[in-house]
This record gives C-alpha cells, sequence and structure tokens, in this order.
C-alpha cells in the first residue's frame, strides 16, 4: 500500500507589487537619506560627528575610520578622496549597490531573493577587513589611513 504525497500548501494570492517593493525602497530611502545628511553636514569639520572611541583612546584607526570622509566624497563625486578616506567602505558602497539592484529585481518578478555566502567567503572578507586595519595602521601603510 502506498500513500499519497501531498504537494504541499497550495499557493496563496500573489503579493501586490507594492507590498512586494516596500522592503527594498524603504532600505533605499534610508540609505539614501544618512548619505543626504552626511552629504551636507561636512565630516571634515570638527565637532559634527562623534570621534571614533578606539581612535580616542588607542591612537588606532579602526576599519571603519574614515568612513564618514569617504561617504561625504564619494557623494560629491571625489572617488580618489573616498578611496583615500576609506578603501573598504567604497567597495561596500558598491556591493550594496549590487545587492540591493539584485534585490528589487527579484522583487519585482515575485521571485525570493537568497543571498548564501559560503564560510571561505565570510572568512575572506573577514581576513581583508582585518588585514585592511591592520597595514593602515603600520608605518608603510600610512596611504590607507584616513
Amino acid at each position: 500500500m502506498t500513500s499519497p504525497v501531498s504537494p504541499g500548501p497550495a499557493p496563496g494570492p500573489p503579493v501586490p507589487l507594492v507590498r512586494r517593493l516596500a522592503a527594498p525602497l524603504g532600505t533605499i530611502t534610508a540609505v539614501a537619506a544618512a548619505f543626504a545628511y552626511v552629504g551636507t553636514v561636512d565630516p571634515h569639520e570638527p565637532g559634527h560627528y562623534p570621534v571614533c572611541p578606539l581612535l580616542s583612546l588607542s591612537g588606532l584607526f579602526c576599519p571603519g575610520c574614515g568612513g564618514l570622509r569617504s561617504a561625504y566624497s564619494f557623494i560629491h563625486g571625489d572617488l580618489p578622496a573616498a578611496l583615500g578616506a576609506n578603501a573598504v567602505a567604497v567597495v561596500g558602497y558598491l556591493v550594496f549597490a549590487v545587492v540591493w539592484t539584485v534585490w528589487l529585481i527579484h522583487a519585482v518578478r515575485d521571485r525570493p531573493v537568497k543571498f548564501a555566502l559560503r564560510p571561505v567567503w565570510w572568512w575572506s572578507i573577514g581576513t581583508v577587513v582585518l588585514l585592511f586595519t591592520v597595514i593602515r595602521n603600520l608605518p608603510f601603510g600610512s596611504v590607507l589611513a584616513p
């Protein structure tokens, strides 16, 4: 005697486009607002933003040091200055743009989006960020310091 195989739950009604786009559009709105604020409030002028706690306590640059100056320069179209302030942040902006675009396309097409990186990728990203942090704090790596 064989048991019938259940096909699983029946698919529900399609999700309206407005609802599918809510998360990606909400995310880009928040990011755009943050970039707009940084673009109008110059981080090169002291007193506008808090000082990095690691830098103020130890004198060492963390991986995020220079990130606001990088964003400010990036917004104003000065890519060399943005890379000079924090190259990892600029790469992060570009990765975010690609991931967000893929997310938006999947939402429009009503397809689930799944971003899964194997552990080797996470370890590689962590290693690059760690090396960036160490090198920017050494005398020969001053070109990476903000």
